[in-house]
C-alpha cells in the first residue's frame, strides 16, 4: 500500500547513503546497526513498559533498514547476499518487536494481547514466506493489505501512543488486532495470487 511512497523516499534518502558510500560505511554494516538498534531498544523499553519511547527508538533503527539500499546503490554494493541479510535482520527485527511487547503482556497476565503479538508475529512471517518461495520458484507475490512498512507502521504508532502521558486507551490493543486481521488478508491474497499464477503457468504448459 505504501509503495507509492518508495519514490520520494528514495530521493530523500540517496544524497545520504551517497555521504555514507563516500565515508566507506557498508550497506551490511548500516544493515547490522539498525537491526541490533532494533533488539536492543525492543529489549529495554518493551519489555518495561515504556511505549512511547520505546516506539520512537526502534522507529528510528528500522529506518536505516532503508538506509542501507541508498548506501548499497550509492557505492556500487547491491549484492546478492546483502540483500539475504537485509531479509534475514529483517524478520529479526520483527520478531524482537513482537516478541518483546509479548513478553510485556505475559508478565503482566494480558493473555489476550499476548495472542494478539503471537499472531501479528506469525503472519507477519508467513507474508514474508510466502513471497520468499514464490520468487523462488519464478512467480511473484507482493500483493497486499500489510506490508512490512504498513506492519511497522500499525504497531509502532498503536504502541507510541499507548505509552507515557499519552495513554490513548485501547489504542494499542485496537492496533493489534487490526494488525493481525490484515495480516491474515494479507496472507490469503498472496496465496490467491500464487494459485493463479500456477494455474496459469501449467495452462500454458498443456
Amino acid at each position: 500500500m505504501l509503495r507509492v511512497l518508495r519514490s520520494p523516499i528514495s530521493r530523500v534518502l540517496n544524497p545520504f547513503g551517497a555521504r555514507l558510500a563516500r565515508a566507506g560505511v557498508t550497506p551490511d554494516a548500516v544493515t547490522v546497526l539498525g537491526t541490533v538498534g532494533a533488539v536492543a531498544a525492543s529489549l529495554y523499553f518493551f519489555t518495561n513498559g515504556y511505549w512511547f519511547w520505546g516506539a520512537f527508538a526502534v522507529w528510528g533503527c528500522v529506518m536505516l533498514d532503508m538506509v542501507d539500499g541508498a548506501v548499497a546503490r550509492a557505492g556500487n554494493r547491491v549484492s546478492k547476499f546483502g540483500a539475504v541479510l537485509d531479509s534475514t535482520c529483517d524478520r529479526v527485527a520483527d520478531a524482537a518487536i513482537f516478541g518483546c511487547i509479548g513478553w510485556y503482556f505475559a508478565r503482566h497476565d494480558q493473555p489476550w494481547m499476548l495472542l494478539a503479538c503471537l499472531l501479528c508475529l506469525v503472519m507477519g512471517s508467513l507474508t514474508s514466506y510466502i513471497r520468499a518461495r514464490a520468487e523462488g520458484l519464478g512467480m511473484t507475490a507482493t500483493v497486499g493489505v500489510a506490508e512490512r512498512a504498513e506492519r511497522l507502521i500499525i504497531v509502532l504508532v498503536g504502541t507510541g501512543l499507548a505509552g507515557d502521558n499519552i495513554e490513548v486507551p485501547y489504542v494499542q490493543a485496537g492496533a493489534l488486532w487490526l494488525l493481525v486481521g490484515a495480516s491474515t488478508i494479507t496472507v490469503i491474497q498472496r496465496m490467491a495470487t500464487v494459485y493463479r499464477q500456477s494455474r496459469e503457468s501449467a495452462a500454458a504448459v498443456s
